[in-house]
């Protein structure tokens, strides 16, 4: 990897991270594009670069990243099926993260899923708090983000439109939970 092919993989990752597109997605056909081979620290790099883009999180919810000992144990409910299926199958993500193919499909998919999304959650309810059980299953939801070309935040964001919470609030604890 040159200095040019990391710029363009950078810039790749500062505009689509907080979409609910695959950031990850477009960066592997970023990097297919520039004729890169996806090594080990084309690998490590991508990972990387990803992590300062979650720290903008914290950046941007300073002040409501200080929360209750209680939300970050949703969070940590919320994380437990990815890291637990995650480490279970990390071998088969691997050989999908390689697969053109699996990325394009999940790409396109995606954004027809994405053209529906609002017709059909557009009822939250009136009751906001995220339990522990609702911090579960959009924890469930994040893991569908495993499979390369499907977004890790739009994946939490519908988990959370589907337990009724509103736009808002399912985007922040997405945010939260990255």
């Amino acid at each position: 990897m040159d200095i040019f092919q990391a710029i363009i993989i950078a810039i790749v990752e500062g505009i689509t991270e907080f979409l609910p597109i695959s950031s990850t997605g477009h960066m592997i056909i970023t990097q297919k594009l520039l004729g890169m081979e996806p090594d080990s620290f084309v690998k490590l790099f991508t990972v990387n670069i990803q992590f300062g883009a979650i720290l903008s999180v914290i950046v941007l919810y300073w002040k409501r990243f200080f929360q209750t000992f209680d939300f970050y144990v949703k969070l940590f409910i919320a994380f437990l099926p990815a890291a637990i299926l995650g480490f279970l199958f990390s071998g088969y993500i691997d050989q999908m993260l390689e697969s053109v193919f699996v990325l394009a499909v999940s790409l396109v998919l995606g954004g027809v899923f994405l053209l529906f999304i609002d017709s059909w959650f557009n009822n939250p309810s009136e009751d906001q708090k995220i339990s522990f059980r609702k911090a579960l299953i959009i924890g469930f939801f994040q893991v569908i983000a495993m499979i390369p070309g499907v977004s890790r935040s739009a994946a939490t964001i519908i988990g959370g439109l589907t337990q009724k919470l509103t736009r808002k609030n399912a985007t922040e604890f997405s945010f939260f939970l990255a």
